[in-house]
């Protein structure tokens, strides 16, 4: 022995780490003499689903498709009505009248405005009517079925008007029981039709007292700008007028809100407070801004016929099955 050292041992190699093959978890678990619970992830807790908010402010609901049609029932008489020009009565009159059609309804449109437009909307001209609306109310021997024709959109007719109706303002002064013309004439398209759209000229004159005096339910078109918003009232009060004195039936069906545009601040304010005044009366369902109506009215079409996959045709096949659901029996 040298220096403390073995003479001739050979020096140890050094220890290598060897690493064990991975575990077989099939042939552990065989081993065991128990069963090795399930290791599951925990769940994650499902938040409740919230509803989305629509363009009035309030939660959007889902309206659902609309019961069949009940035969027999009297149609509902319902007025387009708002002594401002230009906030969409006419459009809403043709395009809510060919959405209840789509639903299996049967559409009486009323063009109860001088200027025609509702008959223009539709296609024809105000120059070439041998008979319209005011033939009807001024001329006993004149029955409604010589009148009506057809809209050109299946379920739906029209009785038309041009500026001889601006006589009949005048004329019917004179008349016992002036404000229920209208009611007397169009008792014979009750049993006929589902539903009676009358679109309303922008006044709260005679003819106005006319349509509101003959109607079940009063739809206000309001344009969501702020001098649309101010005329508002004296339309309520108007239809309270009518309603204590003429018709105590008649009620506000809804508040529609036109020519919406959600981009800017003025229309979302406008919109904020009208739901303020008037609250659940004003419908979801809203109207937005687009080209396509003036597209529409040019091509003689309501918007489900001329854009049939347009946000335009969708709002008001929208707006249809709101008003059905707001309506009783439907």
């Amino acid at each position: 022995m040298t220096d403390g050292s073995f003479v001739g041992t050979p020096a140890m190699p050094p220890r290598t780490h060897v690493p064990r093959p991975a575990a077989d978890e099939s042939r552990d678990a065989a081993m065991l003499p128990f069963e090795r619970p399930a290791t599951t992830a925990p769940a994650a807790s499902a938040a409740p689903a919230q509803p989305a908010i629509g363009p009035t402010g309030r939660a959007m609901p889902e309206f659902p498709d609309p019961r069949p049609v009940v035969a027999g029932r009297p149609a509902r008489v319902v007025s387009m009505c708002n002594q401002k020009g230009g906030v969409g009565k006419t459009t809403t009159t043709i395009n809510l009248g060919a959405s209840l059609a789509e639903q299996g309804r049967r559409v009486l449109l009323v063009d109860f405005d001088p200027q025609g437009s509702l008959s223009v909307g539709l296609g024809l001209n105000p120059h070439e009517m041998e008979l319209t609306i005011y033939n009807l109310l001024m001329q006993r021997d004149v029955t409604l079925d010589e009148v009506v024709v057809p809209s050109g959109v299946a379920g739906m007719d029209l009785l038309p008007s041009n500026i001889d109706l601006s006589a009949a303002e005048v004329q019917l002064v004179h008349e016992v029981a002036r404000e229920q013309t209208l009611q007397r004439v169009l008792a014979p398209a009750i049993e006929h039709y589902d539903v009676i759209l009358i679109d309303c000229q922008p006044s709260l004159g005679l003819l106005t007292v006319n349509a509101l005096t003959a109607s079940d339910g009063v739809i206000v078109p309001l344009e969501c700008e702020y001098f649309a918003l101010r005329g508002v009232a004296l339309l309520k009060t108007t239809i309270d007028k009518v309603r204590e004195r003429l018709n105590p039936k008649l009620e506000i069906d809804g508040v529609l809100g036109t020519m919406f545009d959600g981009r800017t601040l003025h229309s979302r304010e406008v919109m904020e407070r009208l739901v303020q005044a008037w609250g659940d009366t004003v419908f979801h369902t809203v109207i937005r801004r687009t080209v396509k109506f003036s597209d529409a009215t040019v091509a003689g079409e309501p918007i489900t016929e001329y854009a049939s996959t347009s946000a335009g045709a969708d709002s008001y096949r929208q707006l249809a099955r709101e008003v059905l659901a707001r309506w009783p029996g439907e």
